[in-house]
């Protein structure tokens, strides 16, 4: 266990180290959103992390089902997340965003992949997945960011 955790911190470590990726004023706005959802996720505000998301939308995530689609997909999602962390005895999630690897804008259409730490307590005991990769699809609505779809990938 020791050594898993101190290999987890050594790759948080070296993903930390990433260069810092130049964004032009529309790749921060639409990383803002991505910031905001995981923003409501750690304060435990599902519904203003689901509040980011667009109506219809998409989620693949690594519990199951394992995917989410439609008006409500982040809603329902949430609702998923809440009951698979109480199944496994998992508290105080936290999901740490390491520097964006890619933040593409096309038009009123944006794709965000980012590493990030996911630190959680498993039955009180500490947990880590480091590395893993947050990918979301984003459109432009108003003057705003929307998630139309995300994935997360455990590493």
């Amino acid at each position: 266990m020791y050594v898993r955790l101190l290999a987890g911190a050594a790759l948080a470590l070296m993903l930390s180290a990433t260069p810092a990726l130049a964004m032009t004023a529309d790749q921060m706005k639409a990383f803002a959103a991505v910031r905001a959802f995981v923003s409501g996720l750690n304060r435990g505000d599902l519904r203003a992390a689901a509040a980011v998301c667009a109506s219809p939308s998409s989620v693949l995530d690594d519990f199951p089902p394992h995917a989410w689609q439609g008006p409500t997909a982040c809603g329902d999602w949430a609702r998923g997340y809440l009951q698979a962390n109480k199944d496994a005895g998992v508290t105080h999630p936290d999901v740490t965003l390491l520097t964006p690897w890619h933040v593409a804008i096309t038009g009123d259409r944006g794709y965000v992949v980012v590493p990030a730490n996911y630190r959680y307590l498993a039955n009180g005991k500490p947990g880590l997945e480091a590395g893993s990769i947050f990918t979301v699809a984003l459109k432009r609505v108003g003057r705003g960011w929307r998630i139309t779809a995300w994935a997360w990938a455990q590493h």
